[in-house]
């Protein structure tokens, strides 16, 4: 049950948008065996007053760069998620085009409890 916030300088083109939520799913299905359909995915664009990065960790960015949060239940190894940020990085290369240098990829653990998908129940507790 991922939950991404993708953040990302505004003026890409819409299949630009969609090839990044194609290529995270892909990633997720793959390194993480996330259920067909489970999408739960947004975009923010923001203007370049509002997106700051800078060369942190001797990592060289460009205004391609992609933020990205996933947060997941806490029940992902480290080699799961190691597996997906390499996949990330490769299949956003692949498609849109995206260099490994511009993605940034963030995961936070959140106990099964803290999670409500629907009627205010809770599903996973």
């Amino acid at each position: 049950m991922p939950l991404l916030h993708i953040s990302l300088r505004a003026g890409k083109p819409e299949a630009y948008r969609q090839a990044i939520f194609d290529s995270l799913y892909r990633a997720m299905r793959e390194a993480l065996n996330v259920p067909e359909d489970d999408q739960f995915m947004t975009i923010t664009e923001h203007d370049a007053a509002n997106f700051r990065y800078g060369a942190a960790f001797g990592i060289v960015r460009s205004d391609d760069l992609v933020f990205i949060q996933i947060t997941v239940f806490d029940t992902r190894t480290a080699e799961q998620k190691k597996a997906l940020f390499r996949r990330i990085a490769a299949l956003l290369g692949e498609r849109p085009g995206i260099r490994p240098e511009d993605v940034f990829v963030n995961v936070l653990d959140a106990a099964k409890e803290n999670w409500s998908v629907g009627h205010g129940l809770a599903q996973f507790a």
